[in-house]
């Protein structure tokens, strides 16, 4: 009698583990980040990028501050993964990684631009993750020498209209990529084809600001926190910036485009992003914990180290924000011809 009673509960036991089994099978970490325990073990923090650039000092200083406040208590490795601008990473990412809560990244614009562009098309973009936080901003600048004729944006803007041809314009990225729709906005703004202009593509924004000062540029577009050291020693002059209203420190009398009746702005931010089947517990952790980050006053004294402006939006007013951008970047890229 024991063991007929025993025999289906023995049988019933078995197809509960087989049917748990079953539906965690779609999900590797499943286990890890169900459960109330997220993080259960190290994180790992991609910057898609070589050693030395925007993306790596990103991710360094927020896996530094989140463990040095404790806000993460698991440890945080940052890995470098160039290739490609970061597309050769995020198609790995967003097949290989799509369900793993324990890798991050950290990107920028060319997130989206390399998603949406004809040449090195990528076919993944931030749909493909799951956005978590912008951390910070800049915004773009279009410089000259100091002893260029151009005295202001408008100035360059009638030398564009009168012959596109005639004035060399440069940046540290290939053409379709952020420095080259910066140096093209103004003019576009202002009516000018775009696919008429004479644009030059340097390997980062250091050499575009070399060739500018050594005549082999009549201006170049770059990011606005790159150029303070140059406007200090006297060899550079910024006409404008992409910002919605003016900035401070060195540049604070520098225009907006804006201001000067051209309308346009564009903002070069940086964020952090999951994978696209981010659980919502994981979601929701790091909306709190990059939230307590931004307001850390270890955050703010890495800002101020790095010469970064904050600007904090979460995981929903970040995603928003990146359906805007890229309906502008869309456009610049069609009027080039250069749009998937």
């Amino acid at each position: 009698m024991k063991r007929k009673i025993f025999a289906p509960a023995l049988l019933s036991g078995i197809l509960a583990l087989v049917l748990t089994a079953c539906g965690a099978g779609g999900n590797p970490f499943a286990e890890e980040s169900g459960g109330s325990g997220y993080p259960e073990k190290p994180i790992t923090v991609v910057a898609p990028s070589g050693a030395g650039g925007g993306w790596d000092l990103t991710a360094r200083s927020l896996a530094k501050v989140l463990t040095e406040t404790k806000l993460v208590e698991q440890p945080i490795t940052v890995e470098n993964k160039p290739g490609g601008g970061g597309a050769v990473f995020l198609a790995e990412y967003a097949t290989a990684d799509k369900n793993n809560p324990y890798k991050l990244f950290v990107n920028s614009p060319p997130l989206l631009i390399n998603n949406l562009k004809k040449e090195g098309h990528s076919p993944y973009g931030f749909r493909d993750t799951t956005p978590l936080a912008q951390l910070t901003r800049d915004y773009g600048a279009i410089v000259v020498q100091k002893r260029s004729k151009y005295r202001d944006i408008q100035s360059l803007v009638d030398d564009l209209k009168e012959d596109p041809k005639r004035v060399t314009l440069a940046g540290g990225s290939a053409p379709g990529s952020m420095d080259h729709l910066i140096a093209v906005l103004p003019a576009y703004k202002s009516g000018i084809d775009p696919k008429k202009l004479k644009y030059v593509s340097y390997d980062g924004g250091g050499e575009a600001i070399a060739a500018l000062l050594g005549g082999n540029a009549d201006a170049i577009a770059t990011d606005a926190s790159a150029v303070g050291e140059y406007v200090k020693a006297g060899k550079v002059r910024v006409l404008a910036v992409t910002s919605p209203k003016r900035m401070g420190g060195i540049l604070k009398d520098v225009p907006t485009l804006k201001e000067v009746g051209i309308d346009a702005e564009f903002t070069i931010w940086r964020g952090v992003f999951g994978p696209k089947q981010m659980p919502d517990e994981a979601k929701r952790y790091w909306d709190e914990k990059l939230k307590a980050l931004q307001e850390s006053e270890e955050w703010q004294k890495e800002l101020k180290k790095n010469h970064w402006e904050s600007e904090y939006r979460d995981s929903r007013a970040f995603a928003s924000f990146l359906e805007e951008q890229e309906k502008q970047i869309r456009e610049l890229l069609k009027s080039m011809d250069m749009a998937k």
